[in-house]
């Protein structure tokens, strides 16, 4: 029957399809819904597959979406094409409308933005973050909740034999941690009772459907988001959840401001945070017009909110989900700061001798950077060094977690955790270009909380390989999860005890 015989036909379509997508590892472009459906199918297994993918097309790949989507996307991870894009090449390379869109949660911070908007947020970041000022108010911070957070709780969990979550316990050290950086204000979710912390997972969750909405079409999330129904039901809760939140914060410092006097905490003065000095730019109307107000105090905050807790969080993660793994590595950690006296009152100092520590983390952040991907879009019709043509329709992906193990950049030896690569011959660290190692971004928008960032970074890890040991749970899997921070998926559940000196 004819039914039949267009069944028939339309099996053997797919199965010659199939067998040329297995014969040559590339997805088929098939009629209408372009190779969606390998993006689909591959989904569980995203990071492994973009790999292969990579890995088999030279370091540059032209996915297809379906016809009339818009999903068209280069995905390259070839250093040249980096550079060109993010550094050369760079004015033509903006967020752009689309990005913009699908992080609108982050409304009109430095995350989101281009232009002025962008620059300003460049500009007062680069005076803040570079103020000696800041740096002591940062260290003092980071110190305080180390010592009144995280030492007693990682000792209650030793006395007390409990397993706990690494990585749900660094993202509540980060949040606290980042929140009196930014607001002078400790939500105080690090604790022995892990008390729920609705704006910490309303994040998450905000995240996760972020990363949903780039391996769909985009009718498909805008409908979901007009009835108010799924994943975007969710987006929307966490939304207002983090809103709630965030101005609250914004009107509690409003009201510290305006009490007559500055609160003295010993030589520190308490609004040497990030929101204060926003706050004092709004009100002498140096913002950029039309982004003044508790709106973008709001975007501000909740960018930096982002990237401080995830960003550092993720990281630490990472690190010792490797130095498990590789007892060595800790042996040397522990070494090097045994030849180190390191204190809050000599940080600065002595932060510079914490070579092989520093390397361990550059190592982590090539093989598990905690922002998976970045996207650009081209204003303008281009030609990349690598020869391929990309225009305004078309969305350039870097995907920094397949970018770390591709072996004609890192060599043969590119899925080895080995600090080594990053120290030179005369035991200091070698430099990495920022086209290579893209794990804080490149050109113009290369991270400028990349010096907080270690240094909170080895803060926590020095205090932590230095008094305690740590056993991985028996069976326990830790595998990235699916969103635009590349958080474990189970978390990292581990039993600690204290490190006794002999």
């Amino acid at each position: 029957m004819w039914y039949l015989e267009i069944f028939l036909v339309f099996l053997s379509l797919i199965m010659f399809c199939r067998s040329i997508r297995e014969k040559n590892g590339i997805p088929t472009n098939w009629p209408i819904v372009g190779m969606l459906p390998a993006l689909l199918i591959n989904i569980h297994r995203i990071h492994a597959f973009v790999i292969e993918l990579l890995d088999k097309c030279h370091l540059t790949f032209h996915f297809k979406g379906p016809w009339f989507t818009n999903m068209d996307m280069l995905a390259t991870l070839d250093p040249i094409n980096v550079h060109h894009v993010m550094s050369k090449n760079f004015g033509n390379y903006p967020k752009g409308e689309k990005f913009h869109e699908m992080l609108d949660v982050l409304g009109d911070g430095v995350v989101n933005t281009d232009g002025l908007v962008w620059q300003y947020h460049r500009k007062m970041a680069h005076a803040f973050l570079g103020h000696q000022k800041f740096y002591h108010f940062m260290v003092k911070k980071t110190w305080d909740k180390v010592e009144n957070g995280l030492i007693p709780l990682l000792n209650h969990i030793c006395d007390h034999e409990i397993i706990v979550d690494l990585q749900d316990l660094f993202t509540r050290l980060t949040f606290d941690t980042i929140c009196c950086i930014i607001m002078n204000q400790d939500p105080k979710a690090l604790s022995i009772d892990f008390p729920s912390n609705p704006a910490s997972k309303a994040l998450d969750e905000a995240e996760a459907v972020i990363f949903h909405r780039y391996v769909v079409p985009t009718f498909v999330w805008k409908f979901q988001r007009w009835l108010n129904v799924g994943k975007e039901k969710k987006y929307k809760e966490a939304w207002e959840i983090l809103d709630s939140f965030i101005y609250k914060c914004i009107e509690a410092k409003r009201e510290e401001l305006s009490k007559e006097g500055i609160c003295q905490d010993g030589d520190e003065i308490s609004n040497n945070d990030l929101l204060s000095l926003y706050i004092e730019e709004d009100e002498n109307q140096k913002t950029p017009i039309g982004t003044r107000g508790d709106k973008f105090l709001r975007d501000t905050i909740l960018n930096n909110l982002l990237a401080g807790r995830d960003t550092t969080s993720t990281t630490l993660s990472w690190l010792f989900y490797l130095l498990s793994k590789n007892p060595n590595v800790v042996s040397k950690i522990r070494k090097e700061l045994d030849s180190v006296m390191l204190t809050r009152e000599n940080f600065k100092e002595e932060n510079s001798k914490l070579v092989y520590l520093h390397a361990s983390l550059c190592e982590t952040l090539r093989l598990y950077p905690p922002v998976a991907f970045e996207a650009k879009a081209p204003i303008e019709h281009d030609v990349l060094p690598s020869g391929h043509h990309v225009n305004p329709n078309m969305q350039i992906i870097f995907d920094t977690y397949a970018m770390g193990r591709m072996k004609s950049i890192w060599g043969e030896d590119c899925c080895e955790f080995r600090p080594e690569r990053w120290i030179s011959e005369q035991g200091k660290l070698q430099h990495e270009p920022s086209y290579k190692f893209f794990s804080f971004n490149a050109g113009p928008r290369t991270c400028l909380g990349k010096n907080m960032a270690f240094t909170q970074m080895k803060v926590v890890a020095a205090t932590v390989i230095r008094n305690y040991d740590m056993q991985v749970v028996e069976d326990h899997l830790v595998v990235p999860d699916l969103s635009i921070i590349l958080h474990m998926k189970y978390g990292f559940k581990v039993k600690m005890m204290r490190v006794h000196c002999d």
